[in-house]
């Protein structure tokens, strides 16, 4: 606290900022997706930009900051040693995870473009991960992930094909240990999930995987707000 009388140009700045969060819900939102956000020099930071530059080349839409960020906690919070992750686009998203997880942990990322892995093997180096940290495997998730181990994950990021959310869900809960957790991204589909005229499949299917994963009796789901809906749930 400052003493009595005493207005400061911090004091003055942390008000200003104080009001623009509590005031505004859209700045408040702004404002949470770029608070975690890893300086711009730094290598992790460094390394985002480059990948997001990347992303936006070959056409791929990546999490934002603020669903990296909760990616990074939850990895982060769960102590995870091994994550699955489908849909390795660029690396955005697998950054972030990288980042969360253990020093002597494995990312196992799964996509069918092995274009987009080359972008993301880069990414993951410039951002100072070692080689054996990720393990990039192309292919069709739904071929991969049965030949992967029951029981062996900690948590699984879901960010592929949406069509294919409920078969994800069930090989996820598969293979996650105990305790685990599943993650998906974009669930809002750019707010469509309340406009059936927009991709009506699409809307269906994620309307169907909120509706297993909130009902589930092995899942404690969360909603998050941040991106385009972060849907989150640990494994009874």
């Amino acid at each position: 606290m400052f003493p009595p009388g005493v207005d400061t140009v911090k004091a003055r700045d942390r008000r200003g900022q104080e009001r623009a969060i509590t005031g505004n819900r859209l700045t408040s939102w702004a404002f949470a997706e770029a608070y975690g956000a890893p300086d711009a020099e730094a290598p992790e930071g460094a390394a985002l930009r480059w990948a997001r530059d990347r992303a936006r080349e070959v056409g791929v839409r990546p999490v934002s900051p603020g669903t990296g960020d909760a990616l990074r906690l939850l990895a982060a919070t769960a102590g995870a040693r091994a994550v699955v992750e489908i849909g390795t686009g660029t690396g955005v998203s697998g950054i972030h995870l990288l980042a969360g997880m253990r020093p002597d942990s494995v990312l196992t990322t799964v996509d069918i473009e092995p274009e987009r892995q080359q972008f993301a093997r880069q990414a993951f180096r410039m951002a100072g991960f070692a080689g054996n940290r990720a393990r990039l495997i192309p292919g069709h998730a739904l071929d991969v992930l049965p030949r992967l181990t029951d029981g062996g994950y900690d948590l699984v990021f879901c960010d592929g094909d949406r069509l294919e959310c409920l078969e994800c869900l069930a090989e996820s809960l598969r293979l996650l240990r105990p305790g685990g957790l599943v993650c998906f991204a974009g669930v809002f589909a750019g707010g469509r999930t309340v406009d059936s005229g927009a991709q009506p499949t699409e809307v269906r299917k994620l309307r169907e995987l909120l509706r297993a994963v909130r009902e589930s009796k092995d899942l404690v789901p969360a909603l998050l707000p941040v991106g385009d809906g972060l849907l989150c749930a640990a494994r009874a």
